[in-house]
């Protein structure tokens, strides 16, 4: 329980709390005379508590989804999509567990530049098929908005 109790005094007596209707125009000096010192800028762009962990966060994200998606699209690439051979899906399973692998490393900086190589890499696996390159171009996308969005963050 907290607060003043019968038995425990509130520790701030009345007189010692601000009036709630009395506002101090911004610019304008208290009672005393001064303004108080000066605020720091936090040097934070965002208003987020831990900047790095939520573009941590957006790259890993980014990278599963990719996996996800990778992983799903072999069956209706191959049911649809015409001829859709082992080295396609290797390719592709291989550039599904790197994009797990990558979205559990994303503490690390180089993770970002491994996850660019990943995008070029799905684009290049267009030349096996054309759905691939599709896919890479997506991508590419997303990854390049989840960079931009880490360089505005973090700045």
């Amino acid at each position: 329980m907290t607060g003043p109790t019968p038995d425990r005094p509130d520790p701030v007596s009345p007189a010692d709390r601000p009036d709630p209707t009395h506002t101090t125009p911004p610019g304008d000096a208290g009672p005393a005379g001064d303004a108080g010192p000066p605020v720091a800028p936090t040097g934070r762009r965002s208003g987020l508590r831990n900047p790095e962990a939520a573009v941590r966060g957006l790259g890993a994200g980014t990278l599963g989804l990719e996996a996800l998606v990778l992983l799903l699209a072999i069956q209706p690439i191959r049911v649809v999509g015409g001829h859709f051979g082992g080295a396609a899906i290797a390719a592709t399973v291989a550039l599904a567990v790197a994009a797990v692998l990558l979205a559990g490393l994303m503490r690390r900086r180089w993770a970002w530049s491994a996850g660019t190589m990943l995008q070029g890499l799905l684009l290049l696996a267009g030349l096996l098929h054309w759905s691939l390159f599709g896919l890479g171009v997506i991508f590419a996308l997303v990854w390049a908005y989840a960079l931009h969005v880490r360089r505005v963050i973090l700045g």
